[in-house]
């Protein structure tokens, strides 16, 4: 090894130690935002690990992570002894903590545009003139999983926009004190990114129509006046946020031209949709029960039958009567192509395909049957499964249990004393509980989990791969958090409980073990409520 290779190792060596003692710094950070009003316990680690930092980086020159090191040091000093950390210093500590973040990016992940995601989420950022309000929304969108930071200043906000691209920004339209601040500061902000950052303004004076404008154009999704109270807030704040990802859209191509095949699917696929091809029309049906499209594309002409015919055969399914149905053929005549569509079609593409239309086309009919399905199987206050089709989805889980020797808990969830909050609060107030709930129980609970509203107050959970114990204690851990939420109503608050009853699938039908897991539900609401009780087998 000649004197050079050496230098290179020992260089290597010193930037693992540099590294190596950023992740404690950013570990350490990590467990003060988790700690809630505990934060003093971690400031001792927390400045012997920065410190730490500063003096190795500065021994191996490595300018970057010495930089963000020192102005974490001069930010903490002003953190008082045994004291919990201000609010004040969480947005710029976490701006450099950002920053630290990017400085220690794995080779690995030098592609990467952003920082490492730390935490649960990306951040949301609040700029609102309102300090007591701001500080309101971060505690209450952290028992939602959200990670929010507040700022009083354009300059910083766009600063830690640069670092690390919020879900959402929630935006004062007077921020600064200056009519027009908020507009201002986003004008310049979105100029700075390729993709707009989705925005909510909020206002204490009517908007004239010039202003709904202007905030419109960059990037507001939302106009509130007069102000709203947290709880509204957060929920729009959770329509905008990446916890929210659309799922792709399941489509199933019938065409019997084998390359045809081969080029929808690689179309379909660089778009990011899950596409099942099959070139015999005679497997049709096996693919719908496999498959379960959303979207389906048949090919006009194909040996043995036509498209016209499958499409007549699929609609005589009550659960794929409203599937977008599209054809696919050389078929010019219009009137051709009209009939096609009177038997069962929803629309016509010509051959040869262009990819962009086809994309459009699957797009545009996606959104509009996944409206049209949210609205036959989904709450329209909650946004969650309803009644019926808790029940169906539980009938799925029970065969797919039985199929794989896997367990599954079923259990049912009644807010308590919920009479006494219409009365004293108010329904609106009431409705609002209920989404609160239901948003809660999202964040918290799997995507492969599912969550309906049973009626009124009494909310069902469907808990697939999950044993009795595990079930019970997940669902504990959200009651007794879900019991610190405080709930705004004006110029009052109040908190929350609910009780549960839990039952373990004992290969049972769907009806018998909701009729085990409502007895606990009962149980637990004779226990003087705010518990959860296990079904007796």
């Amino acid at each position: 090894m000649n004197e050079e290779s050496q230098k290179e190792k020992l260089r290597q060596h010193f930037a693992r130690r540099v590294t190596t003692q950023a992740r404690v710094v950013l570990d350490t950070w990590q467990k003060i935002r988790e700690a809630g009003n505990d934060t003093a316990a971690f400031q001792h680690d927390f400045a012997t690990a920065i410190d730490k930092l500063v003096r190795y980086a500065q021994r191996f020159e490595m300018d970057k992570h010495a930089s963000a090191g020192q102005q974490l040091l001069t930010l903490i000093a002003e953190w008082p002894a045994n004291e919990a950390l201000p609010e004040e210093l969480t947005a710029p500590v976490q701006n450099w903590v950002d920053e630290l973040s990017r400085a220690t990016l794995r080779r690995a992940d030098q592609h990467q545009d952003e920082s490492p995601r730390i935490y649960r989420r990306t951040p949301v950022y609040i700029a609102l003139n309102n300090s007591e309000m701001a500080g309101r929304l971060i505690k209450q969108m952290e028992f939602f999983g959200f990670r929010a930071s507040a700022f009083d200043k354009a300059e910083d906000l766009m600063e830690a926009c640069a670092l690390h691209k919020p879900e959402t920004i929630l935006m004062d339209v007077s921020f600064g004190g200056q009519t027009d601040g908020g507009l201002d500061a986003i004008e310049r902000l979105q100029e700075r990114h390729d993709t707009p950052i989705p925005i909510i303004f909020i206002s204490d004076e009517d908007g004239t129509i010039e202003t709904r404008l202007r905030a419109s154009r960059c990037g507001g999704e939302e106009y509130f006046y007069p102000a709203v109270d947290p709880g509204q807030l957060i929920e729009k704040i959770e329509t905008y946020t990446h916890g929210n990802t659309v799922e792709p859209y399941r489509v199933l191509v019938l065409d019997d031209s084998r390359a045809q095949a081969k080029f929808m699917e690689t179309v379909l696929g660089k778009a990011g949709m899950k596409a099942h091809i099959i070139t015999d029309p005679m497997q049709i049906i096996h693919a719908l029960e496999e498959f379960s499209p959303e979207i389906i594309i048949l090919d006009m002409y194909m040996p043995g039958c036509t498209g016209m015919e499958i499409a007549r055969v699929i609609r005589q399914q009550d659960r794929f009567h409203s599937v977008p149905i599209i054809y696919l053929s050389a078929e010019e005549d219009v009137t051709k192509q009209l009939h096609a569509m009177s038997l069962g079609g929803d629309d016509f593409l010509t051959k040869p395909i262009d990819p962009k239309h086809l994309v459009a086309t699957i797009h545009n009919r996606g959104r509009r049957a996944r409206s049209l399905l949210a609205l036959m199987i989904r709450d329209s206050l909650t946004g969650l499964f309803n009644h019926t089709h808790t029940l169906h989805l539980l009938d799925q889980e029970i065969v797919k249990a039985r199929q794989k020797r896997h367990p599954l808990c079923f259990a049912m969830i009644d807010i308590d004393y919920f009479k006494k909050i219409n009365d004293t609060y108010g329904h609106p107030i009431g409705d609002r509980v209920l989404r609160s709930l239901s948003m809660f129980l999202k964040q918290r609970l799997r995507k492969t989990d599912h969550i309906g509203r049973y009626g009124g107050e009494e909310f069902a959970i469907i808990l697939p791969d999950t044993r009795a114990e595990d079930a019970e204690r997940v669902l504990n851990e959200i009651r007794e958090r879900f019991a610190e939420l405080v709930q705004p109503a004006g110029d009052r608050e109040f908190s929350v409980t609910f009780s549960c009853g839990v039952a373990s699938w004992n290969n049972e039908s769907a009806q018998l073990v909701c009729e085990r897991a409502d007895r606990a539900l009962y149980q637990a609401k004779a226990n003087d409520r705010n518990c959860v009780v296990p079904a007796v087998d």
